[in-house]
């Protein structure tokens, strides 16, 4: 799960973390009061959305000369103008890809002169099972050139879970960064903190780009980008409740409803599969056979007809869609329930695409028979080679 950035800073702050002062605003008339509220004289505009690269991003509405999601302002009349230019647009960013995210919520904070800008980001680190910490002496806007093409200037530590953070961390990030005396020490004081706030909440990842010294003295997180990991949110109720929806993929948010694996893909034939090792083989084999696959869903083992037929209706409410293939093994999973399923969904929303659906295990006869005494127009298929290759066929044909 992920959230959004004042919403990260409020709770990296509670760690102790050091972080700017900063209100949310909803409205241009928030906007000015939070900034009102500030110290000053500078402040920074920042759009809330659930992507990266905001400040070289560019709004719809406004243009390619337009400024982007992170904006300084030097008056209240300068904040009023950055926010109205911002709030209700669709903003465009390297992560949102070419449809953009609309901006619904800003961020006020005030402006710290910045002397040197770093990279620091805790992450689970799945091949080790281990806390990795990554720092780099290049933080800002261009890290991610930074790692594609200067990738030395990363270095990562790994954090064993049966010491926990110890000083020696401490000191090798601080040598990470370069820094050295009093700035050291700040270090491996956020550096604390932060490893606090990561196990503390179940975190799955703290990115702070950029953490800063400031130009008198101070080490900094000028932006944060947390995420949780979603199997632990039934400990943290209260984290639970910073979920915005609107930044979700809708068809995904709706999968999560019913309890559905479903990540949307960018290719034109949707998957419906019963695990998620066969539904990454079902994918492979679409690709083998030159296309592309629509979603990743994995229904599970046991589900029932109802969520068979959330299911389906999920991958046919995708636009791009232009084909489906059900590729179900039954061995918890009945095949008479899988295809009850699909002969509810497809009736109830009027199937219009080629549907290829190949069946094996648990009652497999009887739902061959259910599906062919559907009257609806079904490909069956042997196996899943079979599968793939009839539903990419059937999808060019109807090209």
């Amino acid at each position: 799960m992920n959230i959004h950035e004042y919403q990260a800073k409020e709770l990296l702050a509670k760690f102790g973390v050091p972080v700017p002062a900063g209100h949310a605003a909803m409205s241009v008339d928030e906007a000015i009061a939070a900034a009102a509220g500030l110290p000053g004289p500078l402040y920074v505009v920042k759009a809330q959305i659930h992507a990266g690269g905001r400040g070289k991003g560019k709004f719809k509405e406004l243009g390619p000369d337009a400024k982007g999601g992170v904006r300084l302002a030097r008056t209240l009349q300068d904040v009023e103008n950055h926010a109205r230019e911002m709030l209700g647009h669709t903003l465009v960013t390297v992560q949102t890809g070419p449809e953009g995210k609309q901006v619904q919520r800003l961020y006020i904070t005030d402006g710290v002169d910045i002397a040197k800008e770093f990279y620091l980001a805790l992450l689970v680190d799945r091949s080790t099972g281990r806390i990795a910490v990554v720092a780099s002496t290049e933080g800002g806007m261009d890290i991610e050139t930074v790692a594609h093409d200067t990738p030395e200037k990363i270095q990562t530590i790994t954090i064993d879970p049966a010491t926990g953070l110890m000083p020696h961390h401490g000191r090798a990030v601080a040598a990470a960064l370069d820094l050295s005396s009093d700035l050291a020490r700040q270090a491996q004081h956020v550096l604390a903190k932060l490893y606090d706030a990561f196990t503390g909440t179940d975190a799955s990842q703290i990115e702070i780009n950029p953490l800063a010294v400031t130009e008198d003295g101070k080490l900094m997180v000028l932006d944060a980008k947390v995420a949780f990991d979603s199997n632990a949110m039934f400990r943290h109720p209260d984290l639970a409740e910073l979920r915005d929806e609107s930044e979700e993929d809708p068809m995904e948010l709706e999968a999560s409803k019913h309890d559905l694996a479903y990540i949307k893909l960018d290719g034109d034939i949707g998957c419906m599969v019963n695990g998620a090792g066969l539904a990454m083989a079902t994918m492979d084999i679409i690709k083998l056979n030159g296309a592309f696959p629509a979603n990743f869903l994995d229904v599970g083992g046991g589900a029932s007809k109802e969520k068979v037929t959330s299911a389906f209706k999920i991958i046919l409410s995708d636009p791009a869609v232009k084909g489906i293939l059900v590729n179900i093994f039954g061995g918890i999973m009945r095949c008479d329930i899988i295809a009850d399923g699909i002969i509810a969904a497809a009736r109830e929303v009027d199937l219009s695409v080629p549907l290829v659906v190949r069946l094996e295990g648990t009652n497999v006869e009887e739902g061959k028979r259910i599906l062919a005494d559907s009257g609806l127009p079904i490909v069956a298929a042997n196996d899943l080679g079979d599968a793939a290759r009839k539903i990419v066929a059937q999808v060019k044909q109807a090209a």
